[in-house]
């Protein structure tokens, strides 16, 4: 295994820059010998540019061969052997269990794309065709269908090294949409995203695409250049409100404004209804322990807030909780910045006037100590609003609401959320429709038990939400409509059928389904201007 530190712009090496990157292992802070060279401005404008020659190619290839493409990235990634994974865990301390599993769901994801390819729904076709008879006015033939944006900048995160990095899900869905990459490589694991982007590199040459379908940069501090550059037509980034709220606004600052497809920020809270206190309380406060602790807490869907309304049920509940994150043990982040924000966010709530802490899983000044917060039901409701501000790690608040109508309000003033979980009986579903239904208004995914930290890579899958857990609630960064963000559709007037993409032409050579003058169908088109 060679470490060369460059960038990868339109199939070639470069380092021309003297900004120095050092890939620290996350447990011991020891630093790798070889230095990986922040991208110059110069080799920004390069890759964009490599980015932007290879999309009219790259575009124009038939879905099949997008679609071995990505099934060549996949052979890649799999073919990363015990070496890599070990180097992985240095760089995130992160166990070889949990990185053989997230290594086979990148693959897995790529290959899912692929499916979509192959399977043509995300064409969207739809045709109208020509009422050359129609009074007062005849109609023309109209065929519409959709097509990748361009070249997409695409944001490395720091808490999935693989699935939501290199040849991660924003990734994945961009290529599959017929859109070229640009990626900015988290500084946080610099060796595993040159041993990934090799991978991909070697799955360009095999399936012939071209080189510049693929390019990734390094840098603290090359991303504004790369959202600001003319020819990136949209942006994928999961990180925090603070810096994809930063994108959001130098992306609509441009010239010509784009679109930032950003998670950034969720507490998922989870509502304790009455009669799943009653019935399994015990089991629930074990699990949802469990879900706050799994991967040091740094998962986007971490339980970060606990309602319910107040009970003697809820009253054993909390000392159930309390018991069980006692039993915790302090953990090592993915890297110091984290376990230093982490530290300030457990700082500041246990500050807020209101909130005191319940128990903590031990005492480290390395390592993330679990925490156990409780709120009184006033802080819920305070202007700046402390308790949905997320605390990135293995943190919960837990609030005891005085009623029903105070949980109702607060679900009608919550944030934007990633997910929304409820610990319910079916009995608690049918008294509880309103507060369902305000949760639906404000949640990409609603659980009914269950925890949220475990996301499916499918085709009904939605990872997004409102404000701000998402930049647009339109989308997921998570499962197949994931491509949908990449797409946009374009319109075919009076055009040759010879002359049509392959996915609007009457003999619908690819098979698909169409919606044709209002029907869905598969049916060859009867095409009045041919008859």
């Amino acid at each position: 295994m060679t470490i060369l530190g460059h960038n990868y712009i339109g199939g070639t090496r470069s380092g021309k820059g003297d900004v120095k990157l050092l890939s620290i292992a996350a447990a011991t802070g020891e630093a790798h010998a070889v230095p990986f060279l922040t991208a110059t401005e110069a080799e920004v404008t390069a890759a964009v540019d490599a980015a932007s020659a290879a999309y009219p190619v790259y575009r124009a290839l038939s879905s099949e061969a997008r679609a071995k493409f990505l099934d060549a990235i996949a052979e890649e990634i799999d073919a990363l052997g015990d070496d890599f994974i070990a180097e992985v865990s240095r760089e995130t301390a992160l166990p070889a269990a949990r990185l053989q599993g997230e290594r086979s769901r990148t693959s897995n994801q790529m290959r899912l794309f692929a499916k979509v390819l192959r399977r043509g729904d995300f064409y969207g076709a739809r045709i109208d065709t020509a009422l050359p008879q129609r009074q007062p006015l005849p109609r023309p033939d109209l065929r519409q269908y959709r097509i990748g944006v361009g070249p997409v900048g695409v944001f490395g995160a720091s808490n999935f090294p693989l699935a939501f990095s290199v040849a991660g899900g924003d990734t994945a869905a961009a290529l599959a949409a017929g859109c070229p990459v640009v990626f900015k490589a988290h500084s946080g694991h610099l060796i595993t995203s040159e041993r990934v982007a090799d991978a991909i590199e070697r799955a360009v040459k095999r399936s012939g695409v071209p080189a510049g379908t693929f390019n990734m940069i390094y840098g603290d501090r090359v991303g504004a250049q790369l959202v600001k550059s003319a020819g990136i037509q949209a942006v994928g980034f999961t990180g925090s409100l603070r810096g994809g709220r930063a994108l959001c606004d130098m992306a609509a600052a441009r010239p010509q404004p784009i679109p930032v497809f950003a998670e950034m920020s969720s507490i998922n809270p989870i509502i304790l209804l009455p009669q799943a206190l009653a019935t399994r309380g015990e089991a629930i406060a074990r699990d949802l322990i469990g879900s706050v602790v799994v991967g040091v807490g740094q998962l986007c869907t971490s339980p970060g807030l606990v309602l319910g309304v107040r009970s003697p049920e809820l009253t054993k509940f909390i000392e159930q909780l309390r018991d069980a994150m006692a039993a915790q043990s302090p953990q090592t982040m993915l890297n110091s910045a984290g376990l230093k924000t982490y530290g300030g966010g457990v700082e500041r709530l246990s500050k807020v006037p209101g909130v005191v802490t319940v128990a903590a899983g031990g005492s480290s000044d390395t390592q993330a100590v679990p925490h156990l917060f409780k709120a009184e039901a006033s802080v819920l409701f305070t202007k700046d609003a402390p308790l949905e501000e997320e605390v990135f790690g293995p943190a919960t608040v837990i609030v005891e609401l005085e009623s029903r109508e105070q949980l109702i309000d607060f679900a009608r003033n919550m944030h934007g959320q990633l997910t929304a979980t409820l610990q319910a009986q079916p009995e608690d579903l049918r008294a509880y429709q309103d507060l369902i239904a305000l949760l639906e208004h404000k949640a990409g995914r609603l659980l009914v038990n269950g925890f949220p930290t475990g996301v499916e890579v499918s085709d009904a899958m939605v990872h997004g939400g409102p404000y701000p857990a998402t930049s647009d609630a339109r989308g997921t960064s998570v499962g197949t409509l994931a491509i949908d963000r990449f797409l946009r559709p374009i319109c075919y007037q009076n055009y040759p059928d010879e002359l049509l993409p392959a996915a609007l032409q009457n003999a619908n050579p690819l098979g698909l389904m169409r919606l044709v003058d209002g029907e869905q169908t598969k049916a060859v088109v009867n095409d009045p201007r041919t008859a």
